[in-house]
């Protein structure tokens, strides 16, 4: 039994679990965004569609597909920021030896804000294209 005066013995595979939980959300939130501007164009293809047919009245649906793909990418970029504000709170938690000594929560933090912002910069261009 560890003397109560010791610190408790390092743990790297909790600090390892947390890098790769941001991985799984960051790649979640980039799946999701693809997934949003996918059904987003789904709308335009469908009226290109009708066009070809020579179906010239406007088609019903595809304003909705276009509202529902912006949700789906604004949803993917708050995943994107919340997992990366997450990550920072948990990795301040842990005592220091449990960090790798050359390791800076920096780059992980800046690509997340990163996803995010771009995430928001896909939902601006697919409102203001939306016809």
């Amino acid at each position: 039994m560890p003397s109560p005066d010791l610190p408790p013995p390092s743990d790297p595979r909790v600090f390892f679990a947390a890098e790769r939980t941001l991985l799984a959300w960051l790649r979640t939130g980039i799946t999701v965004m693809a997934l949003g501007f996918v059904i987003a164009r789904f709308g335009l293809f469908l009226r290109l569609v009708a066009l070809q047919a020579q179906a010239l009245s406007p088609n019903p649906h595809g304003g909705l597909s276009g509202v529902l793909g912006i949700f789906f990418v604004v949803a993917g970029a708050v995943v994107s920021l919340a997992a990366t504000i997450q990550h920072r709170r948990f990795i301040a938690t842990l005592p220091p030896q449990d960090v790798p000594a050359a390791y800076s929560s920096a780059f992980a933090v800046a690509f997340g804000v990163f996803m995010a912002a771009l995430g928001c910069a896909l939902a601006a261009y697919l409102v203001v294209s939306e016809p």
